[in-house]
């Protein structure tokens, strides 16, 4: 029980968190200069464990361990640093400790290592491959950002469609350790033009008899995808159709790369951070920015939050007379559109989301809006008999709980409209409904649930 209170204590989830004692070790050995304990606390560690370390503590704190640990530094961690602190991190480490780190990574996770760094920085990684490496992170590199050529990595097992189990597994077993992937997880057919005609997993590889053909075992699930494939689409496919790896092919359909299933779900949860992020307006955010990154990131959708203030306050201000004669009208209004707001931001999320993964399109966009409508008319309904009552009770004036009751009821339904129509809007104008809808659906929510409000005050109680 002592045991199990001080990992909840700490945060921690067992053995699959840092706990608070590792950092605490680890800094109290930078601090004491000691490059034998530190590597002692660092051993047994994860590489995404030590790149969560160097999230963890401040800059000063990171060049002081870099400094003492840097020429240990494993292309793994660098791998798994957010790509802000990644950068940072290679300016701190050297020219020869950066080019023995990558010297083992695959080429994939070469590319997305160098791909966002300073051109000498670039060129001192691609020194230190091997020409056969070098020449497949350029080729990479040659292709558009965030395709399925970026993504992709060169190590692959492949086989002739004609060759049998008993063939394939002598070839893995004669073939030098470098020159296979470290991990796969299929065996690629191909034709004699080197076009993907199908794989076999490895446990289909391993039961099968040795005189049985690769060509009849293979999976159904095959499907190539194309080296300009926007990677978010690869990510698609891959939760879709339950891939676990996937041929990549060039313009000419031949074989020149594999994705594997850890690339295409961080791709995913990428994108997911990003959509969660970009909702709440801040961008492209870690815990490793510095305070004016952050602030510069955040100002521009705080200056448009100000814009749709100051819009829904001219609405206000349009019924200062109403408001300077029921004075009960300024206590309850803001209740309209919080309500309003929050509905909205319901339906938003789900839309956005729904977007994302694209299971909203336009044969089902009809049928959802109805059901978002008749969802927040249903709640409005509810909502709106409670603080029609509480209105009442409260300021003693059946009119004033009428009037509050009917303009919760139309912008609980507005809100369901903005909250689905806004994001759809935006998407097919090729803005990331992710990234703007927050704000004009706030606005409109407010905007409406202040007119209707004030507007039905003017009507019934002037």
């Amino acid at each position: 029980m002592a045991d199990d209170a001080r990992e909840i204590e700490d945060g921690s989830d067992g053995d699959y968190a840092l706990e608070r004692s590792t950092v605490a070790e680890v800094l109290a050995a930078v601090e004491a200069r000691d490059a034998g304990a530190l590597e002692q606390v660092l051993e047994p560690l994860h590489a995404a464990d030590i790149a969560d370390l160097l999230e963890q503590i401040d800059g000063k704190q990171r060049r002081k361990f870099l400094a003492l640990w840097g020429v240990e530094l494993d292309g793994d961690v660098l791998s798994e640093l957010d790509e802000g602190l990644r950068i940072e991190v290679i300016g701190e480490m050297s020219p020869e400790a950066l080019a023995e780190a990558v010297r083992d990574l695959d080429s994939d996770d070469v590319v997305d290592l160098i791909e966002d760094l300073e051109a000498g920085d670039q060129q001192t990684i691609l020194d230190a491959l091997e020409a056969t490496d070098r020449v497949a992170v350029e080729q990479a590199l040659s292709y558009p950002e965030y395709s399925a050529g970026r993504l992709m990595q060169r190590e692959l097992v492949k086989a002739p469609e004609h060759w049998t189990v008993g063939q394939t597994i002598d070839f893995l077993r004669r073939e030098d350790d470098n020159m296979l992937p470290e991990q796969f997880y299929h065996v690629i057919l191909v034709d004699p033009r080197l076009k993907p005609v199908g794989y076999v997993t490895l446990g289909r590889l391993l039961a099968a008899r040795r005189s049985a053909k690769l060509i009849d075992i293979a999976e159904d699930s095959f499907r190539t995808i194309s080296v300009l494939q926007p990677e978010d689409d690869v990510a698609y496919a891959f939760n879709q159709y339950h891939l676990i790896s996937a041929p990549v092919v060039d313009e000419d359909e031949r074989l020149v790369g594999v994705i594997t299933i850890d690339d295409a779900m961080a791709v995913l949860d990428e994108e997911h951070e990003e959509d969660i992020k970009r909702l709440a307006g801040v961008g492209d955010e870690s815990l490793s920015d510095n305070t004016l990154e952050i602030a510069k990131r955040r100002f521009p959708w705080l200056a448009v939050n100000l814009v749709t203030a100051v819009l829904a306050s001219l609405v206000i201000a349009q019924f200062e007379d109403v408001i300077t004669a029921i004075v009960a009208l300024a206590v309850l209004m803001p209740i309209v559109a919080s309500m309003g707001g929050n509905a909205g931001t319901q339906t938003l999320t789900v839309t956005v989301r729904a977007i994302a993964t694209r299971d909203l399109t336009g044969a089902n966009a009809w049928r959802v809006l109805r059901r978002e409508v008749l969802a927040a008319l249903i709640n409005g309904l509810i909502f709106a008999v409670v603080i029609g009552i509480v209105g009442v009770l409260w300021f003693g004036d059946f009119r004033l709980g009428y009037v509050i009751a009917a303009a919760m009821v139309i912008n609980m339904v507005v809100a369901g409209f903005a909250g689905l129509l806004i994001p759809i809007a935006l998407d097919k104008l090729g803005v990331d409904p992710a990234l703007a809808s927050g704000a004009f659906v706030t606005t409109v929510t407010d905007v409406v649930g202040f007119l209707s409000f004030l507007g039905l005050a003017a009507l019934v109680l002037i």
